[in-house]
């Protein structure tokens, strides 16, 4: 082997495979680092890469393309993991195996490496994406196949050999950081019954020390968040702006036992306030101006593109196919969408839409009420009939094949039958 590309952090683990896979497998290391904002980029990170002994260092400013290509389509489909997790780790790791396959491509490379460990998902995302992407290339997990090393043992590894490695002071966290989100494992949050340590989150205040209540328009097209309180942004710049502002409300903080790919429950901290601001307001935008049919289909394929995402099938035909779908079904949600954000909650205070399917004249209750009210009767006739027809044929309900059974509601059987006395004698 001649060549391996290594996605490297900068962190001590890394910084130890670098070395590590020049002993191991005699080649040149090749190391590739990917700015995805929320400070996953760390200073210096060239020169430690070089220090560690890489022949060459790649650092990328994929910003724009994270949120463009990844970020928006998740959004457009309202893809959230298991209700709660909205994919930030999940969405970055197909952008970061794709890089890594197109500079290992550019360098010649035999292989390249992720410093993933044997029991997360990530090790699955990395592997299968950059199959799918190039079926010819090695995939080398140090930390899986032998490298293995307890923290003491990898700071002594890296001293030994004079590489520069981050602060290694023992912290029980496990973390990741990108612009949409911030995930936080282990340590106390083992027990899934412990209330998360204040140190656990790193980007919110408590929802108690949050400033009075604000309120923030979004404006999206075809989906798409466009602007804030009127200001075109560029797609980084939109989600670092909501992120600042919903940090310092209290707003993205999540608490969540979830269902790993490889068969285990973990407790998972995220912070996500860019995200949960705009979840919540692309779904109360999609509420006025998609059909209820199309309401119904989305948030099957919201779940399905999320376990998909989830599961590092990005590159995969169904994952293609959703995502066009998804696209499609956003062609009429423009529009702006105000938020109010108040001590830890982001909640829809109003929506408009030039495309809105909402209709006052149709809805209202007061003068100008433009609904027939004597064609219900008809329609109720109509949409009736099959439980009629099932009425007559199979017995009115409370029949149970021709013998009769009474059926009492617990809650009523609890009261009197009866009212003997007047209630001012009671």
């Amino acid at each position: 082997m001649n060549k391996v590309v290594l996605a490297y952090s900068g962190g001590l683990d890394t910084s130890v495979a670098v070395a590590w896979l020049r002993e191991q497998y005699g080649a040149e290391v090749i190391t590739l680092t990917v700015d995805l904002g929320g400070g996953s980029l760390k200073e210096g990170i060239e020169r430690g890469a070089m220090s560690a002994g890489a022949s060459r260092a790649y650092v990328v400013d994929a910003r724009e393309t994270f949120v463009s290509q990844y970020v928006w389509r998740a959004l457009q489909a309202g893809a959230v993991y298991q209700g709660a997790y909205p994919l930030a780790t999940a969405l970055a790791r197909p952008l970061l195996a794709q890089l890594l396959v197109e500079v290992a491509q550019k360098e010649g490379a035999e292989a390249v490496a992720h410093g993933c460990t044997g029991k997360g998902n990530d090790q699955v995302r990395f592997d299968v994406a950059v199959h799918a992407l190039d079926p010819g290339l090695e995939v080398i997990a140090p930390m899986r196949v032998g490298m293995g090393l307890t923290r003491e043992q990898t700071v002594a590894f890296a001293a030994q050999r004079g590489i520069e490695v981050p602060d290694a002071r023992q912290t029980p966290w496990s973390i990741d950081v990108n612009l949409w989100g911030r995930s936080c494992e282990a340590g106390p949050l083992e027990d899934p019954w412990a209330t998360p340590p204040e140190d656990a989150y790193a980007w919110t205040v408590r929802a108690a020390d949050a400033p009075d209540p604000v309120e923030v328009a979004i404006a999206f097209e075809g989906g798409i968040p466009v602007a804030v309180d009127g200001e075109d942004l560029s797609g980084a710049a939109l989600v670092e702006r909501l992120h600042a502002l919903g940090a310092a409300h209290g707003v993205g903080r999540i608490d969540h036992v979830e269902d790993r790919l490889i068969g285990i429950k973990s407790r998972e901290i995220y912070e996500a306030p860019a995200a949960m601001i705009l979840h919540a307001a692309h779904h109360a935008l999609e509420g006025l101006v998609l059909s209820r049919e199309q309401l119904r289909f989305n948030r099957f394929v919201a779940d399905e593109l999320s376990q998909i995402v989830y599961d590092g099938l990005w590159f995969s035909a169904l994952s293609r196919d959703l995502r066009a779908y998804a696209m499609s079904s956003q062609r009429v949600v423009s529009g702006e969408v105000r938020m109010r954000l108040d001590h830890g909650r982001a909640y829809v205070v109003g929506r408009r839409s030039p495309l809105s399917l909402y209709d006052k004249n149709l809805a209202t209750y007061e003068d100008g009420d433009a609904f027939d009210h004597a064609s219900a009767v008809g329609f109720i006739e109509i949409y009736g009939l099959p439980l009629r027809v099932e009425a007559a044929r199979h017995g009115a309900v409370g029949k149970h094949h021709g013998a009769a059974w009474t059926w009492t509601n617990p809650l009523l059987a609890s009261l009197p039958t009866a009212v003997t006395e007047p209630a001012a004698e009671r």
